[in-house]
């Protein structure tokens, strides 16, 4: 994607693998700043205070800090403490621990001089194959908007939550990869953008992203999407996810659920663009089975934005004796979810559905 007609991705290493550069989601959309992650504690740290976010650039950033491990150290020992660092930095996101494993597997057989030159290939590796990932499922959710548009012709409204877009992922995105594909096409489109307390991830991510992009969009807050759904204001819903079930259970930031509900109830397409990675095909109940993070109370207790000095500032908006709850995640009922947009095509969130598309993942 381009930022002020630049390409860029989220994550990449620079000359010669001697660092990893990252965008520092923290200080958009108010501050455009690359932060230099050069030790394996800068990539933990990185996933854990959301420089970084988002499930595949999570796992991508975990990659790449295996390689700063090792280029420190080669060893066993250094490799397996690296992956329970890193593994412990978010608990929910599945593609954390997939990257984990898919590093440990590229180098555990190789001596140890061989170990960083391949460690870097395979996290770049990852990162290619993240974007052909996400292409595809743009691809296959665009002709969901595509139907729709020649079935009312005229602009699409389109409802997400979060942020699913190229900042979440390497590149393109999930739940925003249609819509960017859309617009690029000609199809119009005008995307309500969900503000996503605490972190406000919609409304300094995504509302970013697609001004950038070009694409129109309203910014809106949370509990205004089942009342714009009431009155006709959105044909379609697009939402991302940090782990779905292989029942298809969605786990995805708090508030998805409630989005879900409100569909269901005015019959509103909602669907989840889960890419193959995110999907934990060990799993079937996402109720019982996946862990749901619960983060520092602060990103509640707190605001961050610019004042009218231009400043970025944090303010307190909770009184100071109030006790605050951060749950991160919630998790939508397969029910509630009209289709998965994965890499493969679209499906049903059933186990039938995501076994049809991805046989050899339910193969004893």
């Amino acid at each position: 994607m381009k930022i002020n007609g630049k390409p860029y991705r989220s994550i990449w290493a620079v000359k010669n693998n001697s660092a990893v550069e990252i965008i520092d989601q923290r200080k958009l959309p108010h501050v455009f700043e690359v932060v230099r992650l050069e030790q394996l504690e800068d990539a933990a740290t990185a996933i854990r205070d959301m420089y970084v976010r988002g499930a595949p650039l999570i796992g991508a950033t975990a990659a790449y800090g295996i390689c700063l491990a090792l280029k420190k150290d080669p060893s066993d020992t250094s490799l397996e403490q690296a992956i329970k660092l890193l593994a412990d930095t978010r608990p929910t996101a599945i593609n954390l621990r997939w990257a984990l494993s898919q590093m440990q597997k590229a180098v555990i057989s190789l001596p140890e001089p061989r170990r960083v030159e391949m460690a870097f290939a395979r996290a770049a590796q990852i990162c290619d194959e993240d974007v052909v990932l996400c292409r595809s499922m743009g691809r296959n959710g665009f002709e969901l908007i595509e139907r729709l548009w020649k079935q009312h012709n005229r602009a699409i409204n389109i409802l997400t939550h979060c942020n699913a877009g190229w900042l979440a992922t390497v590149d393109w995105g999930t739940a925003l990869a249609p819509i960017y594909m859309a617009h690029d096409a000609g199809i119009p489109v005008h995307v309500w953008v969900d503000e996503t307390r605490p972190r406000n991830q919609g409304a300094h991510l995504t509302a970013w992203e697609l001004g950038q992009h070009g694409v129109p969009h309203s910014v809106i807050v949370d509990n205004a999407g089942g009342h714009l759904m009431q009155h006709g204001q959105v044909d379609i819903c697009f939402v991302g996810t940090d782990r779905t079930t292989a029942s298809g259970d969605v786990c995805n930031k708090i508030g998805t659920y409630l989005k879900a509900l409100a569909a269901e109830d005015n019959k509103v397409p909602f669907y989840v663009c889960a890419p193959s990675p995110s999907i934990d095909w060990a799993i079937h109940n996402g109720l019982e089975d996946i862990p749901i993070e619960q983060r520092n109370g602060n990103e509640v207790h707190t605001l961050s934005g610019m004042d009218e000095k231009g400043r970025v500032t944090v303010v307190k908006i909770t009184p100071e004796r109030s006790s605050v709850s951060n749950y991160a995640f919630d998790v939508t009922p397969a029910r509630l979810v009209t289709g998965l947009v994965t890499e493969r095509g679209v499906c049903d969130a059933s186990r039938a559905g995501l076994e049809a598309l991805f046989p050899e993942k339910y193969e004893a």
